[in-house]
């Protein structure tokens, strides 16, 4: 089926709407506005940053909120401070979702590692006055100490064996 295309003057107030279905917690409907969005508009760095955050909102929801598209997203913002923010933040999503499948705890805390790459590098072009990435660098600390810690193969206890 062919989609129909939104006028290039309707672009804000479908931002607007993506941005509304998202604190819905309706980050689907979010996604499609987005795309239709870039359909017109390639290089709508707030619409490349919503469909990054509906496409992370639906991790461990729907199979096919990958982390791979949210990458390909991620490389659409043009500005760098952005594409660490973001990537970091679909990173640290990506982690709490695999947390929440109940996934290794080592590819958690691989990826929460990841993303805590993502924000010290965003930190470090960050703007004057914007912590974002510290906050949530911190919240990612926080949440690898709550982690257990694996196993690690070949460790002999202090029991003689």
């Amino acid at each position: 089926m062919e989609l129909k295309q939104i006028s290039i003057t309707a672009v804000a107030q479908a931002l607007e709407l993506a941005d509304h279905y998202r604190l819905l917690n309706e980050p689907e409907q979010a996604e499609s506005i987005c795309k239709d969005v870039l359909t017109i508009d390639p290089n709508n760095q707030l619409a490349a940053r919503l469909l990054l955050l509906a496409i992370s909102d639906q991790f461990g929801r729907r199979q096919s909120a990958n982390v791979q598209h949210a990458q390909e997203v991620a490389a659409l913002l043009t500005d760098e401070y952005e594409r660490y923010y973001y990537t970091g933040v679909m990173m640290e999503r990506w982690a709490r979702a695999k947390l929440q499948e109940n996934q290794d705890v080592r590819l958690v805390r691989e990826w929460i590692e990841r993303a805590m790459a993502a924000f010290e590098v965003s930190e470090e072009m960050r703007p004057p006055g914007n912590d974002a990435s510290v906050l949530r660098w911190n919240t990612c600390a926080r949440l690898l100490d709550r982690l257990p810690r694996p196993i690690e193969v070949g460790h002999h206890s202090d029991f003689g064996d």
